[in-house]
């Protein structure tokens, strides 16, 4: 169901995803991505990005876990020392969610329910570190910032999102230059062309990351106008991928390495 992309960026992680859902043949429009902060005295914490794809209430409810978890942790360690969790703090945040999940997952198969779900967390640790996790249906957590370095949710991982990063050979320390809130809003707009459960892109995305000018952790959403500039640029590029193509066959692929590598310069 549908499509959910992370990828760490710099000092933070990027979230984004397609807003379809189906259930059977019907599709309606649902959120996948939940920003996890907590207001106190005016004062605003960012602590994290949930995401989910697969059966819609399991994934509502995995994000309660999830905010339910963080918010344990900030009312006996944040809010008091006004900060986030640090790295091993993460770590732990980590493990109790796990054994919340594989707890409801296991209530579910013992009356027949096979939970069908995939969850991610997002974070960026006191430590200014980005950090990714993806839960799978057993509830059991996987750290993603380092190896690959991204991760993908949802049936259009399958239809043409892994794909696309395969094909732009995406390696995150390699990656630093790119717009990777372009990179993510075209991998969804190119495999919502092919798969009907995957919708284009409407602009659902966000970005925790550290902010020097504050000096502290931030989140925040994908800016209107940034969303109408990258579905004109993704229509640009759609165009010059066929037309390099175009030329490729015309003046042979030397030519245009070439010639690419002159413009770099």
């Amino acid at each position: 169901m549908t499509l959910v992309i992370a990828l760490v960026w710099g000092d933070g992680v990027l979230v984004s995803s397609d807003s379809r859902a189906s259930s059977g043949f019907v599709f309606h429009e649902e959120k996948k991505i939940k920003p996890i902060y907590f207001i106190i005295d005016e004062e605003e914490y960012d602590l994290a990005i949930a995401g989910g794809a697969g059966d819609a209430t399991l994934v509502k409810q995995g994000f309660r876990i999830i905010e339910d978890t963080f918010r344990e942790w900030f009312n006996s360690v944040g809010f008091k020392e006004k900060r986030n969790p640090y790295t091993v703090e993460v770590e732990s945040i980590v493990s109790n969610i796990e054994q919340k999940l594989m707890r409801r997952y296991r209530e579910l198969r013992s009356i027949g329910i096979e939970p069908s779900v995939s969850l991610l967390l997002a974070t960026v640790s006191q430590e200014r570190k980005p950090l990714l996790y993806v839960f799978d249906e057993r509830g059991l957590a996987e750290p993603m910032h380092e190896n690959p370095g991204y991760a993908l949710l949802g049936k259009g991982v399958v239809t043409g999102g892994l794909l696309l990063l395969r094909l732009l050979d995406y390696r995150p320390g390699e990656a630093w230059e790119w717009d990777l809130g372009l990179l993510s809003a075209f991998i969804i707009d190119m495999v919502a062309e092919i798969d009907p459960s995957v919708s284009p892109f409407l602009g659902e995305s966000y970005f925790i990351r550290y902010e020097k000018e504050k000096d502290k952790i931030v989140l925040g959403p994908l800016k209107e106008e940034v969303y109408k500039e990258y579905k004109e640029k993704i229509k640009k590029r759609k165009t010059l991928i066929k037309l390099l193509w175009n030329t490729m066959e015309k003046i042979g692929e030397d030519k245009i390495e070439q010639g690419l590598k002159e413009l770099i310069k």
